[in-house]
């Protein structure tokens, strides 16, 4: 069975989207996650995205990443599902609903594609911690915020960025005890009040070029430290996101989506055991 698939980016963030709105397609396996996410034996992937017809939303999201866990969030996958969106109907705006809930989506004047990503959730037990305490300041080396967006972040504040070994420490903190779903861990250098540089490490996908629901925690966590306002251009080796934190505690984030490239792989391989 031949299955068609698109590979696209945001900020280089990069995914394969799979299309099951239409057609029936098979249960991607752990195995058959691991082997599309593989970048010298699959297709090569932060993620996988499968579409699914919905009657609350344009589209429904699923995000698998390369371990074949779900996720609830990603801003920058949302974005380039927003742009099937459009590219299908000629709208400026719709909607995107994932496991973690509805995401307006539009276009803006720059033709950059904008998505609600919701409201910050800042409570110990929305994260979730493993047990009650001040999300603002954790009790781990480093001193991070949490917050989440969809799904859990922790976000490590350091002076020169250049100088932490992120593959090192990422998966290390990705499953302390602390975070009882892992974490997202990001690592951010505030550059002034309106610029942030930022590395993620993602919870089951590792390094990544662009991390949109981590730009969001940043953003948030840097405002509840009084590091930055509201807005903020983040900068991620893949490329840069303005990130809005609304005073009604949604945040907002604004950057590219882009087509690299269709194809079509064996749909035997995605249930592989």
């Amino acid at each position: 069975m031949r299955i068609p698939f698109r590979k696209m980016h945001g900020a280089g963030n990069d995914f394969v989207i799979l299309d099951a709105r239409q057609a029936e397609l098979p249960p991607i396996t752990p195995q058959g996650a691991r082997w599309l996410a593989d970048r010298n034996f699959g297709v090569g992937a932060e993620q996988i995205i499968r579409l699914e017809p919905t009657e609350e939303a344009d589209v429904f999201m699923r995000i698998l990443n390369p371990d074949g866990s779900e996720a609830g969030a990603c801003g920058n996958a949302t974005r380039c599902v927003a742009r099937i969106i459009f590219d299908e109907t000629g709208r400026n705006h719709a909607v995107v609903q994932t496991i973690s809930g509805l995401l307006p989506v539009r276009v803006t004047a720059d033709g950059l594609i904008e998505a609600d990503m919701g409201p910050a959730r800042l409570g110990w037990a929305e994260v979730p911690l493993a047990q009650a305490m001040d999300t603002l300041h954790l009790p781990l080396a480093g001193d991070p915020a949490a917050c989440s967006m969809g799904n859990p972040h922790a976000t490590f504040f350091v002076p020169d960025l250049g100088a932490v070994d992120v593959a090192a420490r990422g998966p290390v903190l990705e499953r302390d005890p602390l975070f009882p779903d892992r974490a997202n861990i990001g690592f951010a250098q505030i550059l002034g009040p309106e610029e942030i540089r930022l590395v993620m490490w993602e919870r089951g996908a590792g390094m990544t070029m662009a991390c949109g629901s981590g730009a969001c925690a940043t953003l948030v966590n840097a405002h509840r430290r009084g590091l930055t306002g509201r807005r903020a251009r983040v900068h991620l080796p893949g490329g840069t996101l303005t990130i809005t934190w609304r005073e009604d505690g949604h945040v907002l984030m604004e950057g590219p989506a882009a087509l690299s490239f269709l194809g079509e792989l064996d749909g035997a391989r995605l249930v592989a055991a």
